[in-house]
C-alpha cells in the first residue's frame, strides 16, 4: 500500500490526538461506537487502536467507502470495522456488523461524528439527532466535533470566513448555533453533558441520552 496515495485530510491530522484524548475519557466502559460520516477514514484508524475495548464501526455514503477501506487496509485493527452504507437522507441507523445477534435493536452505546453538522443541511441535522435519540440506549452518548457559533456570534474571524465560504458553495450548509443544537438534542432526550474546547476554534459536544 502506497501511504502517500491514501486520501488525506489535514484537518483530521491536526485534530485526531485532541479528539482521541476526549474519547478515551468519555467512552470508558463503552463497547460499540458508530462513526457517522467517516470521510477519508483517517480518524477511524487512529481512534480504534487508542480505544482497544471498543468496536469502532465506520459508516458513510457508499461513494466514500473506497477511501475508508483504503485506510482500513493500510492500518488494520482488530476492533475496527469496514464501513456500512449510511445516507442520512434515506437510511435508518445501520446494524452493527459486529453484533452477534443481528436482531439487536440498539447495538450502539455511542455515536460519534466529526465535521458534519456544518456540511449537511439543517433538515439532515434534525434527522441525525432524531436517529441518535432513537438508536441510543439510556446513558448512551452522541459526541459531535466541529465549529459552532455561541450566543448568536462567531467564535473567531476564521470561523466567520469559513461560514461564508460554506454558504457560498451551498446555501444549506453553514456553522450551526450551539443553542439550536442543544435545543434540538433536548427534543430527542439528549442532554449536553460536557463541552470541550478544541483546536482551530472547534468544540466537541458530548450529549447523553436520558
Amino acid at each position: 500500500m502506497d501511504i502517500d496515495a491514501l486520501p488525506f485530510s489535514q484537518a483530521c491530522e491536526n485534530n485526531k490526538q485532541p479528539i482521541l484524548e476526549v474519547l478515551q475519557n468519555e467512552l470508558q466502559g463503552f463497547k460499540h461506537v458508530l462513526e457517522i460520516g467517516s470521510g477519508t477514514g483517517q480518524h477511524s484508524v487512529y481512534f480504534a487502536p487508542g480505544l482497544p475495548e471498543i468496536q469502532w464501526q465506520t459508516s458513510d455514503v457508499t461513494s466514500n467507502h473506497r477511501h475508508i477501506a483504503a485506510w482500513y487496509h493500510a492500518y488494520p485493527a482488530p476492533n475496527l470495522s469496514l464501513p456500512l452504507a449510511f445516507d442520512l437522507a434515506y437510511d435508518s441507523v445501520p446494524i452493527n456488523s459486529q453484533s452477534v445477534n443481528s436482531n439487536i435493536a440498539k447495538p450502539y452505546d455511542a455515536i460519534f461524528t466529526a465535521n458534519t453538522l456544518h456540511i449537511i443541511s439543517w433538515a439532515l441535522v434534525e434527522k441525525l439527532f432524531a436517529l441518535a435519540g432513537d438508536a441510543l440506549p439510556v446513558d448512551g452518548k452522541l459526541i459531535v466535533y466541529g465549529p459552532f457559533n455561541e450566543h448568536g456570534n462567531y467564535t473567531s474571524a476564521g470561523n466567520q470566513r469559513f461560514d461564508a465560504m460554506l454558504r457560498q458553495g451551498n446555501s444549506d450548509s453553514g456553522i450551526r448555533h450551539k443553542e439550536d443544537i442543544v435545543n434540538l438534542a433536548n427534543m430527542h432526550h439528549l442532554t449536553l453533558s460536557r463541552t470541550y474546547a478544541m483546536p482551530a476554534n472547534n468544540q466537541l459536544l458530548v450529549f447523553q441520552k436520558y
